[in-house]
């Protein structure tokens, strides 16, 4: 039948366009089979997708550095128009500019009852917590692609309220599915607070998401690490002071030389599992962790929304290919450090986050220099991104922002 393009996993380094079913309004078969919930999905929704972006997380699938198989959908930051509706759904309406949440949450369970979204238990028989066209998340579509399925549509997605102001403002809004809720996540559980000097690692998207985030939570200073050059040029230009991780001397050392002091109040770990070591010394899973605890103030907080795997099967040794890494946890423990792991929960932050979008009060597509392309230039956009470009790239598969435009 055909109708809905979508971006598929082949192989490590490649990626495609490809035709498949148009969506139904159906959970996926494992997922009811395992849950006991019926296929039928009154309670969803079609969306015509408006805009849905690449994400760092896409791409350590992209490169092989997770248990994705060949075939696997891809895509799960997603803002779009309803074009169908379950008899279910009774809060929303065909024509409504929506946000969805990467999280896929059935809204009755006790981890969504309370607030917990990124661990629903009735949507993913695997494991706790689903999303959207990813590895081990429960076999949902991906929402790179023309047309998506939204399940739980009154629970999950949020109407934008004006749909004029929304188009205009649709690169900062098409943030809100997943990278300034996780940032702004990671700079929360870190503790960041009015006056905090805050230490964030990585420059990719989600690290200048949170480094935005600290300064609206009212940071003193910001330092972000990395060892992309164009990347820290991208962190500078809205305040951050930056760190040059591929040079030799200490992140403690480097940190002394912004603050005068050798520690920070809060850290955020917005890197993950393919950190790179310090000064060159190639791939070591462990060392952004490490070097948080190093640096962060005894009685210190640290969020970590940096993604760690529990399968890498291009990890350097056994331990790591497993999500086991070398961490320093007496040091956490002698600093009494508190730590926040995990998927962001999308929906405890999205509606106040959009609201400081629509009044003017965050603008985080420039944050993060928000960069639109055409479903079909997706594979490119992945080789760019993936060659370390300072950009975020949103996919607009119908044209709308050149329209809004």
């Amino acid at each position: 039948m055909g109708g809905n393009r979508i971006v598929v996993y082949k192989e490590p380094g490649v990626v495609t366009v490809e035709d498949h079913d148009m969506p139904k309004l159906e959970v996926p078969e494992d997922v009811a089979r395992a849950t006991g919930m019926t296929r039928e999905a009154p309670h969803g929704v079609i969306l015509r997708n408006v805009t849905t972006n690449i994400c760092g997380s896409d791409q350590h699938m992209v490169r092989g550095r997770t248990t994705a198989p060949p075939g696997q959908t891809l895509g799960h930051e997603i803002t779009g128009e309803i074009i169908e509706k379950g008899a279910d759904v009774q809060f929303l309406d065909v024509g409504d500019i929506v946000t969805v949440p990467f999280n896929i949450a059935c809204g009755r369970c006790r981890n969504c009852r309370e607030q917990n979204t990124g661990v629903c238990l009735n949507v993913n028989p695997g494991r706790a917590g689903s999303a959207y066209g990813y590895v081990d998340m429960g076999g949902w579509e991906g929402g790179q692609a023309d047309f998506v399925m939204v399940p739980f549509a009154d629970f999950n997605l949020i109407k934008i309220p004006d749909r004029e102001k929304a188009m205009e403002k649709i690169l900062d809004l098409t943030m809100l599915s997943d990278i300034f809720p996780t940032g702004y996540h990671g700079a929360v559980t870190a503790g960041v607070t009015t006056g905090s000097t805050v230490y964030v690692a990585g420059a990719g998207p989600v690290g200048l998401a949170a480094a935005y985030s600290a300064y609206l939570l009212g940071a003193a200073v910001v330092i972000v690490g990395d060892l992309n050059k164009e990347r820290l040029e991208q962190a500078r230009s809205f305040g951050c002071e930056t760190v040059d991780i591929s040079q030799d001397a200490t992140l403690a050392d480097q940190v002394e030389q912004v603050l005068g002091v050798p520690e920070v109040d809060s850290a955020v770990d917005a890197v993950g599992f393919e950190a790179s070591g310090h000064g060159g010394t190639g791939e070591a899973p462990a060392t952004v962790l490490n070097d948080i605890m190093t640096v962060t103030r005894a009685a210190g907080k640290l969020g970590i929304p940096g993604l760690y795997v529990t399968g890498d099967p291009g990890a350097g040794d056994p331990d790591a290919q497993e999500g086991t890494l070398k961490v320093r946890l007496g040091l956490g423990w002698a600093k009494s450090h508190s730590f926040t792991t995990g998927q962001c929960p999308v929906l405890r932050y999205n509606r106040n986050l959009m609201m400081a979008i629509l009044h003017d009060k965050a603008h985080i597509a420039d944050a993060v220099n928000a960069t639109v392309i055409g479903l079909d230039d997706a594979p490119r956009g992945y080789q760019e991104f993936d060659r370390g470009a300072a950009r975020k790239y949103v996919i607009d598969p119908h044209g709308a922002t050149k329209s809004a435009a």
